[in-house]
């Protein structure tokens, strides 16, 4: 998946805006990442790459260095693969209309 594809549908959360936040606001636990514009609130598909994505970042961010390592154009590199997330946004957005049509909810 690219950086601007949306991870929480409900409410049009892309993974560079999830990056970010965890780069940024460093939030200890998982479900501290619903302060970024509300992920993880709505239908719940997205609490379990929401997790993942913390887990791969914060880990990335646990180095004093981390945050100056800039690219030339001065933004910071992209994070590193994150297990779990499709190839695409379509196969993402397919295996969420399954989740929808199923009784699952996943929970922080």
């Amino acid at each position: 998946m690219n950086l601007d594809d949306k991870i929480c549908y409900c409410y049009h959360v892309s993974l560079r805006k999830l990056v970010n936040y965890v780069r940024r606001e460093r939030p200890r636990k998982a479900s501290q990442m619903s302060n970024c514009l509300g992920a993880g609130t709505g239908c719940g598909w997205c609490i379990p790459i929401l997790k993942r994505i913390h887990e791969r970042v914060a880990a990335e961010t646990d180095t004093p260095t981390a945050f100056h390592d800039l690219n030339e154009s001065g933004a910071p590199p992209p994070p590193a693969p994150i297990e779990g997330l499709p190839a695409t946004a379509e196969e993402y957005a397919a295996a969420r209309g399954d989740y929808l049509k199923s009784d699952r909810k996943n929970t922080f």
